[in-house]
C-alpha cells in the first residue's frame, strides 16, 4: 500500500523561492563558489567523490561547466594534470555552455567533447555535453548518436532522456496537439523500460509539457484545446503522481526538476491538494522549465501557481 500523502498547505520556510542550477545539492554549492575564484582543486575533489554516479556526475559538472571562467580554470587544470579525464570533461562542458552563449565555437566544443570521452570511454557525461549541443545547433541525427551512446553507458540517464523528450516534441510541429506524437511514445516507452523506482517513470508527465511549449509558442492555444485533460494527459500524470507518492526519488541529483514539472501539470490539471502537496516538496528550488515555457518570468509564474494552490486547499 503506498504511504500517505505528505503534508498539504503552505511550506514554513520563510526562504523565498529562487532559480538555483544546483537545485539541492549542498555538495555542490561550496564547489561552485571555489571555482568562481579560481579555486579549482575543490572541484577536483568533488568529481573525484562523486564516481561512478552518472546522474549525480554530470549534473555537477554540466552546472560547474556554467560558472563565469570556468574554462580557463579547467585549462589551468589540465596543465597540472593533463591526463585528467575529470578536467577535459569539465572543460567540455564549459566549452558547450560558451557555445551556446555564443561566445565560443560550436566546432571547439564539439571537439572538447569527443577529446574528453576518448579520455573517460565509460563516462556518459562527454556524450552529455554533446547532447546538450546538439539539442540547439545539431542535426536530429547527431543528437540520436549522442543519446545511444549515453544509453550505451547509462541507459536511465535522467538529464538525456529531458532532453531527447523535448527534442521530439519539437517535430511534426501540426496544426493541433496529436495524440499519437512521437513523443509520448518515446516517454512512455523510457518509462516501460525503467526500473521500478526510476524518476523516468515522471517522463509522459514531461512530454505534455514540452508539447504545450511547442504548441503555444506556434499560437495553437493548447490550453483552449483542452491538453491537460485528455485522456491521455491524465492517465500521465496520475501514474506520475502516485510514482511520486510510493518512492519520492528523493535520493536523486535531479528530483527537484521532476517536482517541478509535475506540480506545473498537477496546477494545469486543476488537481490543487495535489499541487500543493508537489510545491510544499520544492519548497525553494524553482527551475526555469517548464514554468518558463509560456514566455512568463519562471519565478513569477511558480509563484502565483503556488500562491493559487495553496489557498485552494
Amino acid at each position: 500500500m503506498s504511504p500517505p500523502p505528505p503534508p498539504l498547505g503552505r511550506s514554513r520556510r520563510k526562504d523565498a523561492p529562487v532559480l538555483t542550477p544546483g537545485l539541492d545539492d549542498t555538495q555542490l554549492a561550496p564547489a561552485v563558489t571555489a571555482l568562481t575564484h579560481g579555486r579549482w582543486g575543490e572541484v577536483r575533489t568533488l568529481i573525484a567523490e562523486t564516481g561512478t554516479d552518472w546522474d549525480l556526475r554530470g549534473h555537477r559538472l554540466t552546472v560547474l561547466g556554467t560558472v563565469p571562467g570556468c574554462a580557463s580554470w579547467a585549462r589551468d587544470w589540465q596543465l597540472a594534470e593533463p591526463d585528467s579525464g575529470d578536467a577535459a570533461t569539465l572543460l567540455a562542458c564549459a566549452a558547450v555552455h560558451l557555445a551556446l552563449a555564443d561566445k565560443d565555437s560550436i566546432h571547439a566544443a564539439a571537439t572538447a567533447c569527443r577529446t574528453a570521452a576518448r579520455m573517460l570511454p565509460d563516462d556518459p557525461t562527454p556524450w552529455l555535453g554533446a547532447l546538450l549541443l546538439a539539442r540547439h545547433t545539431g542535426t536530429v541525427d547527431q543528437r540520436e548518436q549522442s543519446f545511444d551512446q549515453i544509453r550505451a553507458r547509462h541507459p536511465d540517464h535522467h538529464h538525456a532522456h529531458h532532453l531527447m523528450t523535448a527534442c521530439l516534441a519539437e517535430l511534426q510541429q501540426g496544426d493541433r496537439d496529436d495524440p499519437l506524437h512521437q513523443v509520448y511514445d518515446f516517454a512512455a516507452w523510457a518509462a516501460e523500460q525503467a526500473p521500478a523506482d526510476s524518476p523516468l517513470a515522471v517522463l509522459p508527465v514531461i512530454a505534455h509539457a514540452e508539447r504545450h511549449r511547442v504548441l503555444a509558442a506556434h499560437g495553437l492555444e493548447p490550453d483552449a484545446a483542452g491538453h491537460w485533460s485528455t485522456r491521455r494527459a491524465r492517465q500521465a500524470m496520475k501514474a506520475a503522481f502516485d510514482w511520486w507518492l510510493e518512492w519520492e526519488g528523493e535520493g536523486h541529483p535531479r528530483s527537484k526538476v521532476d517536482l517541478n514539472f509535475l506540480a506545473h501539470a498537477k496546477f494545469h490539471e486543476g488537481r490543487m491538494a495535489e499541487a500543493a502537496a508537489l510545491f510544499h516538496r520544492i519548497g525553494t528550488h524553482v527551475t526555469p522549465e517548464p514554468w518558463s515555457y509560456t514566455g512568463r518570468d519562471a519565478l513569477k509564474a511558480f509563484k502565483a501557481a503556488r500562491a493559487t494552490a495553496f489557498a485552494a486547499t
